[in-house]
């Protein structure tokens, strides 16, 4: 049971946005109440979709992220979202406890994560601290600190540079001008470099799908990729298939 919190954080909480992603109704009114007390401006989404869509829409402050949802789990909509946003506060509220789970959270760019069941003024001072903190860090001072991302501005791998600020490319064809969605691609083939990648996991994360959408999406863009980078596209060096599986990306250096 969530029991209302009295205490205020006011200092940082006005009009601040937070964004809660649960499927438990219960959980996700009771969180939005005591937020709200807080002066905090609240929406609730129920599942990976609706979570993903509401937060490009929306634009929260801070997202409150349950693991086990319908549809997409909560690990491939963090994924989906630090593709496009490294920096926005994400708290993982779980009922998945172990040492495993946060070490998944953790390697996919969680900020924090709190076990259910939870205390409610532990919650309350995460979130506030979390908000703080996304208060003091500008772009400059991630940069200065070497700590801007997980990527840096521009990748290389073989004769191609990348540019994600800028979505070209340097590569056998010349300079290419990416796409939206290409550039958000590689970023998920880099961020995971060296491991394998299911088709039904790349459209989880790149596109907020759960499977509506064709696998040939998947494999087009690979081929675009292979295009692009690759010497000889038949037989690819970074951009590899692995059959009955998905896709990985390799890159020796």
């Amino acid at each position: 049971m969530i029991f209302i919190f009295i205490k205020r954080f006011m200092k940082y909480s006005v009009n601040r946005r937070i964004l809660i992603i649960e499927d438990d109704s219960h959980i996700a009114e009771g969180l939005k109440l005591n937020l709200s007390l807080q002066n905090y401006d609240v929406l609730i989404a129920n599942d990976g979709i609706s979570g993903i869509n509401e937060w490009k829409e929306w634009r929260p402050d801070l997202i409150v992220l349950d693991i086990m949802l319908p549809g997409i789990d909560g690990l491939s909509v963090l994924q989906n979202i630090r593709l496009e946003d490294e920096r926005i506060p994400i708290l993982i509220l779980s009922a998945k406890s172990g040492a495993d789970d946060r070490i998944k959270g953790l390697s996919c760019g969680v900020d924090d994560y709190l076990s259910k069941p939870f205390n409610l003024e532990e919650f309350l001072l995460r979130v506030d601290r979390l908000l703080v903190r996304s208060l003091w860090s500008s772009k400059k001072e991630f940069a200065e600190a070497g700590m801007d991302g997980f990527l840096p501005d521009t990748y290389k791998f073989g004769d191609n540079i990348i540019d994600f600020e800028k979505c070209t490319a340097i590569c056998k064809l010349g300079k290419v001008f990416l796409t939206e969605q290409e550039v958000k691609l590689l970023k998920l083939f880099i961020i995971n470099k060296g491991k394998a990648l299911s088709r039904r996991k790349i459209l989880e994360i790149g596109w907020g799908y759960t499977g509506s959408i064709t696998t040939r999406t998947v494999d087009n863009f690979v081929a675009r990729f292979r295009k692009y980078f690759e010497d000889d596209s038949r037989n690819p060096k970074y951009f590899k298939s692995i059959r009955l599986v998905g896709y990985i990306f390799e890159n020796d250096l």
